[in-house]
């Protein structure tokens, strides 16, 4: 996995000292343990439209034309500026990924509040930031979050599975690939796909079959939106067992060794074990044997052993 994924942060997550009140919001696990591992892309809406630290607080006000972006205390309409910046930077945006910080009326995600217009108490609490809401429309299929919900052990492995996954197909599409190349990287990921998303794992898979036939362009472009669909679904418990399951097959066990990886999987299926149990059990015998194809199997391996990501059981 030599693919380094770049992820769009909003800077204060980072250490920097952009927030209204001068300090920053530092998360452990984006700082800590995933830095080594990516390559950030910081970003700061309020300061890139030079509103300076310590700066004035803002909201989201009720409008006829949508929600406004308005400074709390002087009543500034920030909402056009905001949008084009928020344009400019969506349309520039090369990254696998993007983190947002929660609660901001600039950048958050989930659950910003809306006031009536002039003030009061929020009518609503449904909305994202003016700046996001942008980002995210113009792309639909980017993996974001925000560093509150990666707190949820669930969440937070989605999100860094599909962050490298992006990352490995932007490094193959980007480079001088052949179709052959895009062959070996789809029966790499065959498995990867099918735990998210059967369906669209039968699409990537019928783009695949016409390789070399189709204008090289066409076939990246459908290809990738195949790929990324796919990982926009989580995986279920039940579509990792179906792998699991179809992993064992390929793999020649002895009937001792074979009953006890059918009892792991089923330990996993009840919430007993976590997935890194079975996983870590079909790898040590996929490389026990003349095995390949599920030893290259991105799924065993889809980030850092060292994030210890699968180690949490399934509800």
């Amino acid at each position: 996995m030599t693919a380094r994924p770049r992820i769009a942060v909003s800077s204060c997550l980072l250490g920097e000292l952009v927030r209204f009140n001068g300090g920053h919001s530092r998360d452990r696990f984006l700082s800590g343990a995933l830095d080594p591992f990516v390559d950030w892309v910081r970003i700061c809406p309020e300061m890139e439209l030079g509103l300076g630290t310590p700066r004035e607080t803002l909201r989201l006000e009720r409008s006829p034309d949508g929600p406004r972006l308005m400074t709390r205390t002087t009543g500034v309409d920030l909402t056009g500026r905001m949008t084009a910046l928020a344009r400019a930077r969506s349309a520039a945006l090369d990254v696998d990924g993007y983190v947002f910080k929660s609660r901001s009326p600039s950048c958050g995600l989930h659950g910003i509040p809306l006031h009536p217009e002039g003030g009061g108490r929020p009518v609503g609490k449904r909305n994202r930031g003016a700046f996001a809401s942008v980002v995210t429309d113009a792309h639909p299929l980017l993996p974001v979050e925000d560093e509150g919900r990666l707190n949820d052990a669930l969440l937070r492995e989605s999100f860094v599975e599909r962050v490298f996954a992006h990352a490995r197909l932007r490094e193959l599409l980007d480079g001088e690939w052949r179709p052959a190349d895009l062959v070996a990287f789809h029966a790499r990921h065959k498995m990867q796909i099918l735990a998210h998303d059967p369906v669209h794992y039968r699409e990537a898979g019928r783009v695949v079959a016409r390789a070399g036939v189709r204008p090289r362009q066409e076939l990246g472009a459908d290809y990738a939106r195949a790929f990324r669909s796919a990982l926009a679904t989580k995986a279920t418990v039940g579509r990792n067992v179906n792998v699991l399951q179809h992993c064992m097959g390929m793999i020649t066990l002895d009937p001792a060794r074979r009953a006890d990886l059918v009892e792991v999987i089923e330990s996993y299926q009840a919430g007993r074990v976590p997935l890194s149990v079975p996983t870590t059990l079909l790898r040590h015998h996929a490389r026990c044997q003349p095995a390949a194809y599920v030893r290259d199997q991105t799924y065993f391996l889809p980030f850092p052993e060292a994030l210890r990501l699968r180690n949490h059981v399934p509800a």
